[in-house]
């Protein structure tokens, strides 16, 4: 049996009112919803990794959602699986004319802006939109990539900077608000503004500079856990109580890290060699 077809059985199987399982009756789009978001992470994570084995895994779960959401909606007479499937393939034949039709694309940069062509021409032709070119990026989804997609949906329309220096000049102005709200000890609430717009300035300038904000943020976390549980570890050694320990002390361990980090690159650059 295709397994495509086996897991809509399996699906179908979970959510039948008389045999299925009582869990997984009792869910509806909003329940499963934190779940949906919570397997792509998990994608996401298994590539962070380069795990393969985990990464086959996480897209099976990832999978299994969009079979869970269409049975519950095949359920209320709205779509199912298949019509999602349709209208995905539909898609993106209707976004690539170049590899399915005869327009011609010289390189991914002209792609993407013709992409979010493609993206604008059809939020002007659904009615029910404002015709914005902020229209339809979901609140839902994590606050520094919708930030990149507010940014390049403004850009589609002229409103950017002209280069990352632009950029930079708007990040060092906001930064200097956030120093004068703590100044005037302003409320907290106008200081989380004034940082809400810094974080903004620097996705603008990852965006000039071609870099993924979530990803550049994922790799210094997991720069700050690792050297964090040197220090750790560190402590552990000498004996020393994390609570008791100066923070001179663990700066001190921190730089350790540091170095021993990069002494490990430069030993793989020598093997390498």
């Amino acid at each position: 049996m295709n397994n495509i077809l086996r897991l809509l059985q399996i699906m179908s199987t979970l959510r039948d009112p008389i045999k299925g399982c009582p869990w997984d009756k009792e869910q509806n789009f909003a329940t499963i919803a934190p779940y949906t978001i919570e397997e792509a992470y998990e994608v996401a994570d298994a590539i962070a990794r380069n795990n393969m084995q985990a990464l086959k895994d996480e897209l099976g779960d990832l999978l299994f959602q969009v079979v869970f959401h269409s049975q519950m909606a095949a359920e209320q007479g709205a779509f199912n699986f298949d019509e999602v499937a349709a209208a995905i393939c539909d898609k993106m034949e209707r976004r690539h004319p170049h590899v399915f039709g005869d327009e011609h694309i010289a390189n991914a940069a002209e792609q993407n802006v013709a992409w979010e062509e493609h993206k604008r021409r059809e939020r002007i032709h659904d009615a029910q939109q404002s015709n914005s070119v902020l229209d339809n990026i979901p609140l839902a989804l994590p606050a520094l990539t919708r930030a990149v997609k507010l940014g390049k949906r403004a850009a589609t329309i002229g409103f950017e900077w002209p280069d990352v220096q632009g950029a930079l000049d708007k990040m060092a102005e906001e930064l200097n608000e956030v120093q004068a709200a703590i100044d005037e000890s302003a409320p907290t609430e106008k200081v989380a503004d004034e940082l809400g717009d810094v974080m903004f300035c620097v996705v603008n300038v990852c965006r000039h500079l071609n870099i993924d904000p979530e990803a550049a943020l994922r790799t210094v976390n997991s720069k700050f856990e690792r050297r964090f549980r040197y220090v750790e570890s560190r402590l552990q050694q000498t004996g020393q109580d994390s609570k008791q320990t100066s923070l001179a002390v663990m700066d001190g361990y921190w730089d350790e890290a540091k170095q021993k980090e990069r002494e490990n690159q430069t030993n793989e650059i020598n093997s390498d060699q």
